[in-house]
């Protein structure tokens, strides 16, 4: 098998790497769902995932095709009704690790998954913020998973389904450290502790600052000492070939 990756690869392995083993992880679609069954195959076999749908630490032979998957109900220790799941696990702070994707991301983290344009008469009507708020509000790390481009980074975005750090990023007063990473296909980014602006502090290999202050909306900060992300090794590589193909493995 080949060890030649693309940006998508090494964001979902960049993003999975940020679970540590033991940790309750709520997971949504997308990207974060792939990241976090991407931990549990690997270096973090311990790690709890939780589902919206009420699937408590779910252990899927294949990768979900949703939050609905029967896979997770056949696999999960207990399944429970979603008032539960939110009021019991995520509104009691029961919740280590939130992933959240979005279509929008503004300079503090403002997450919009609600509509393109005007709410009223948007060019594109998304599909909601689901849970996405109260997660964003309650649990302890709050990463986001987005490719990155000019359309997704922007200025300000156009209806704010989950708060980050508010309109100026000083806003912020609820339960939760608000988002702590924004992991997407240049880097990572993590907010100013003084302003809370997202600012550059990782690069992928072969990504250049120029290229990822191009991808974004607004004028990126960048850190003074910028790291380097390590390349994903064979091994991360071959579990998320295998997630992907949706190839059954052991629960």
């Amino acid at each position: 098998m080949s060890d030649s990756w693309e940006s998508a690869d090494m964001m979902n392995v960049a993003a999975a790497r940020e679970l540590h083993d033991g940790d309750v992880c709520l997971v949504g679609v997308g990207p974060p769902n792939l990241a976090a069954n991407l931990a549990r195959r690997t270096h973090a076999p311990a790690c709890r995932l939780v589902y919206e749908s009420g699937a408590i630490d779910a252990r899927p032979r294949r990768l979900p095709l949703s939050i609905g998957d029967d896979d997770l109900a056949a696999t999960a220790t207990a399944v429970v009704s979603v008032p539960e799941m939110f009021n019991y696990w995520v509104g009691a702070g029961r919740i280590d690790v939130g992933f959240l994707g979005a279509a929008q991301i503004d300079r503090f983290g403002n997450l919009n998954t609600t509509v393109i344009g005007d709410h009223d008469n948007p060019r594109t009507r998304l599909p909601g913020a689901g849970g996405a708020p109260e997660i964003a509000a309650s649990a302890g790390r709050v990463i986001v998973i987005v490719k990155q481009s000019p359309r997704t980074f922007v200025e300000q975005v156009d209806f704010v389904s989950s708060v980050g750090y508010g309109p100026t990023g000083r806003e912020r007063r609820a339960r939760g450290a608000g988002p702590t990473l924004v992991i997407t296909d240049h880097g990572v980014l993590e907010p100013d502790p003084d302003t809370n602006e997202l600012t550059l502090t990782r690069l992928h290999p072969g990504v250049t600052v120029e290229q990822a202050r191009q991808a974004t909306g607004w004028a990126l900060k960048v850190a003074d000492s910028i790291k380097q992300v390590d390349p994903p090794t064979a091994a991360e590589l071959t579990a998320l070939r295998r997630l992907r193909n949706r190839e059954p493995v052991d629960a």
